[in-house]
């Protein structure tokens, strides 16, 4: 072997029997793969990618090729699985960054591993080599609970394996002085950039068998796969290699008994052999091996001034918080923040607001900030266009234009419909359209396809996968999570590298993913809501409805906008360069364009909370 293998690899490999490559096989080598992926996400967001790329390539109806050969997104194994591994993301989402020779290390969380170059001190170990050896950083390897000459022997092969004087992946076989158990080193150079942290010196990894339980991980394995006390201890000695009838020998159970437990357990863990079974198990205990350091929790800076929360409560007892900003008596705007809670604009925009002498009025929607989710089931655009309209109720205002991002257009559709007092103009940016065809799907960015695609044919799947993708932005950061996932989109990056905008966007978010708040049901909600048809509520409109497009937006294509066009040929459409942001990267001209619908209606009073009349608008900054 090139490289040490993962704890899964390597178990698999001592297990796992050769078989032939039939059709069975291959239909549940699929599932397998998808199963695997599902696993490695919940173990590390960072590797949402592959399975994003897997399950575009195994399941149907995503799969391009062969429907017949694909996998059904809505298989009771996959969905069983899928339920699993999501109780593993919400309860051990990882949020320490790695580095150096960690990186290495948090390759193979739980079993025993340590890092050195043959001499007589260990530069770094794990937490399972602490607590199964008795090693820290830095300790000596004499502390290894080995005898004397096997500690010499595996020190010459470190250094060997380390100088590449021997196969770059070298077998030791030893005993623990403490269990009297054999111990399986694998031994192998480290060639990454992770050396480098501990100076030029060549390292080697040394991987063995010793396997840790974290704490509290019975507990986790049962709730997660209904398994009783008896079958979960079951579980953890075959994790940990015993064969069944030590099983039965140690538990002071017939081998009948144990193996009768085993095939409940395979049965409640829907695996199919000793080896999926440890597989699956060994995934999981990677999970739950990642420390959460709340330390490393997401901070934005605030060169934006800060702006007060308010609240209000409606007769359910349900909280609905807002922000205001601009001119306390200036004319009120309604802005939509998006599904990412894109509450603040750039710190020149927010001054141009008060220099026109606008209010901008942000509700903060359900399930963001601290804003309460509604009831399960409730028809959601209705019950967000009811928050929205609780708020401008709240503060004695009418007739308002609204600047809606995204596929926020179908509150501002919905909140025109249901109280036509409220709204005079919709102004849309980077709006969505409901999609009507597979086609409209294929055009998005793989990122954006991945989600809105099985928010429509997969709603069920959708959890897991806004889960995974806040860990990850948490894991990378919200700045690296933004450049990945609209990376695609040269205009979006060339707008989000403005200091103004990049600091309205971390900040603003934080509302959806940040250090206090993750919005990830919320998110799915809207993601859910947003594909269903409300092309309904566009034909209806009765206020003017201009939208301003991007040319480069990965989410809805130029072509799917012209072809949306032709559907609703009512609606004023400009296209401009830009991408997802389009708002950000050229606010001053929806700002001119909210000041001209203002001006026009200038004869016609919109009432402010102190009760004065709309403003003359001032010209453009």
């Amino acid at each position: 072997l090139a490289s040490p293998c993962t704890p899964r690899q390597h178990f698999a490999a001592m297990t796992e029997p050769p078989r032939a490559p039939t059709a069975q096989f291959a239909d549940r080598d699929q599932k397998a793969e998808i199963v695997d992926r599902l696993y490695d996400v919940a173990l590390d967001p960072i590797r949402l990618e592959d399975l994003l790329d897997v399950w575009e390539s195994r399941a149907a109806p995503l799969r391009v090729g062969p429907v017949e050969q694909a996998i059904q997104i809505d298989d009771p194994e996959i969905a069983a699985h899928l339920g699993r591994a999501s109780v593993f993301l919400d309860r051990y989402e990882p949020t320490r960054a790695d580095g150096g020779y960690r990186s290495v290390l948090a390759e193979i969380p739980r079993l025993a591993a340590f890092i050195g170059d043959g001499s007589a001190t260990i530069a770094a170990c794990n937490r399972p080599a602490a607590i199964a050896f008795g090693i820290h950083d830095g300790g000596l390897a004499a502390d290894l609970p080995f005898d004397e000459a096997d500690i010499d022997v595996l020190r010459g092969l470190m250094a060997k394996v380390a100088g590449g004087r021997a196969e770059r992946v070298v077998t030791l076989r030893v005993r623990s002085v403490v269990s009297g158990s054999p111990v399986i080193m694998r031994i192998s150079r480290i060639e990454s950039d992770g050396a480098q942290a501990l100076g030029p010196r060549p390292l080697a990894l040394v991987l063995s068998t010793e396997l840790i339980w974290p704490e509290g991980f019975a507990q986790t394995v049962a709730e997660a796969f209904a398994l009783t006390p008896a079958e979960v201890e079951v579980v953890r000695a075959i994790t940990v290699g015993q064969p069944i009838r030590d099983i039965a020998e140690n538990r002071g159970r017939s081998v009948e008994t144990v193996r009768t437990q085993l095939r409940s357990i395979l049965q409640k863990t829907e695996t199919h052999s000793q080896s999926e079974l440890v597989r699956v198990v060994l995934g999981l205990m990677d999970v739950a091996s990642i420390d959460t350091d709340p330390s490393a929790a997401l901070q934005a800076s605030s060169g934006l001034k800060a702006v007060p929360v308010q609240t209000i409560r409606g007769r359910d007892g349900r909280r609905l918080d807002y922000i205001t900003f601009g001119d306390p008596g200036g004319t009120p705007v309604l802005y939509m923040h998006l599904d990412y809670g894109l509450i603040r604009w750039p710190a020149p925009a927010e001054r141009a607001v008060a220099a026109r002498r606008m209010r901008v009025i942000v509700p903060i929607r359900a399930g963001y900030g601290h804003s309460d989710l509604h009831p399960r089931g409730a028809n959601h655009i209705e019950c967000v266009a009811e928050d929205y309209a609780r708020v401008l109720d709240h503060l004695g205002l009418k007739s308002v234009p609204v600047i809606a991002l995204g596929a926020d257009l179908r509150f501002a559709l919905q909140l025109a419909e249901s109280r036509p007092d409220l709204v005079c103009a919709i102004i849309g940016c980077a709006a969505q359209l409901p999609l009507r065809t597979a086609a409209q799907y294929d055009r998005m960015d793989k990122w954006q396809r991945f989600i809105l695609a099985n928010a429509r044919y997969a709603p069920k799947v959708l959890p897991f996968l806004v889960k995974a993708g806040f860990s990850l932005a948490r894991r990378l950061g919200k700045a690296a999570f933004f450049t990945q996932v609209n990376g695609g989109s040269p205009a979006d990056m060339q707008t989000f590298a403005d200091p103004d905008v990049r600091e309205a966007i971390l900040l603003g978010s934080d509302v959806c993913l940040g250090p206090a708040h993750l919005a990830a049901e919320a998110f799915t909600r809207e993601c859910i809501s947003s594909e269903r048809d409300w092309s309904g509520l566009v034909r209806r409109v009765r206020v003017p409805v201009e939208l301003y497009q991007g040319d480069q937006d990965p989410q809805t294509h130029v072509l799917t906008m012209r072809e949306l066009m032709a559907d609703f040929p009512h609606l004023k459409v400009t296209f401009l360069r830009a991408g997802q942001l389009a708002f950000f990267a050229h606010w001053p001209l929806v700002l001119d364009r909210v000041s001209a619908l203002l001006s026009a209606r200038h004869e016609i009073r919109t009432h402010t909370p102190s009760g004065v009349c709309a403003a003359e608008p001032s010209g453009p900054d």
